[in-house]
């Protein structure tokens, strides 16, 4: 085969390639593109939706944004639901898979470790709406289950779980933490099963302890799923919604106030869309940022495993 006919062969098969990107490429510029450029022209616009006028303000916005109280408590709250979406379930996600997995599974039956997976998975699967009237009934400050429990129990004025500001975003993280474990859980334990057994039988002839097993072996073994946990839930916690409409609608008096429902309230309660836009523009920005910082490290700490470092 002559050079000529095997570089055209080879240029054939590249377009052919940039064929099967042209579907995804639509698409992303639809659904991501087109959106996204759209939301940035109305935050540099004062409309009030609708067939109202548009007027161009620049970033007049933004310049608002940055000495808006309510944006930055729900910025505040940001780190509130980080702690509730990211840290404490993926600490208890990876304690439980590490108790189905060495303990439950090994003991007594995989089958029993895979139904307390399903179920700690459950959460998940139920609508927020469902998983919110529940927690709204079970938090309910005269007749929710749990404070008839106090009651019975003696305490004579139980806490308004949602209604009062010094409970109201712990109890909301709460019902995040509950509705977010089982999702670490299951990525840990298909990361478990992903290690080679081999590795702590050598390690146990060796006379390394659990901890020692466990630091050694299974925590550098399980780091890019613990990349993935981290990016996933640290993006959906900055884009949480859903909950806090179905549970407080950012009240009371703000303080359980995020970045997606303050844009919310801006786009549909106070029509002020450019406001709205301005906000939900940031917060975009922020999560780019975010996700680009962690796929950073992700890609670092896989070169060094590479190279044995």
């Amino acid at each position: 085969m002559s050079t000529t006919h095997k570089h055209h062969m080879k240029k054939k098969s590249r377009r052919g390639f940039w064929l099967y990107l042209i579907p995804g490429g639509i698409g992303f510029t639809i659904i991501i593109l087109i959106p996204f450029f759209s939301n940035l022209y109305y935050s540099m616009t004062k409309w009030k939706g609708g067939a109202s006028k548009k007027r161009w303000v620049g970033f007049d916005n933004y310049v608002s944004l940055m000495q808006d109280a309510d944006f930055w408590m729900s910025f505040k709250n940001s780190v509130a639901m980080i702690i509730a979406m990211v840290i404490i379930p993926t600490l208890i996600g990876l304690l439980l898979a590490l108790i189905l997995f060495d303990f439950v599974g090994r003991s007594f039956n995989s089958k029993i470790a895979s139904f307390l997976r399903a179920t700690y998975y459950l959460p998940q699967l139920l609508p927020v709406s469902i998983a919110g009237i529940v927690w709204n009934w079970i938090l309910n400050a005269e007749t929710g289950a749990l404070n008839q429990i106090l009651s019975a129990i003696g305490v004579s004025s139980p806490p308004n779980w949602l209604g009062s500001t010094s409970t109201a975003l712990p109890s909301v993280m709460l019902v995040l933490i509950w509705i977010q474990i089982g999702y670490p859980t299951v990525i840990f334990m298909s990361a478990l099963q992903r290690v080679d057994p081999e590795l702590y039988e050598a390690a146990e002839l060796d006379g390394a302890g659990w901890m020692q097993r466990f630091k050694a072996i299974t925590i550098p073994q399980i780091k890019p799923e613990t990349f993935v946990i981290v990016l996933t839930c640290t993006v959906a916690s900055l884009k949480v919604f859903a909950p806090i409409y179905v549970l407080t609608r950012g009240g009371p008096e703000g303080s359980t106030l995020v970045p997606s429902y303050y844009s919310y309230l801006n786009f549909f309660d106070k029509s002020k869309v450019g406001y709205g836009a301005a906000i939900a523009t940031v917060l975009t920005i922020i999560i780019i940022i975010v996700a680009v910082v962690i796929q950073y490290f992700q890609n670092r700490a896989a070169k060094k495993d590479l190279l044995g470092v």
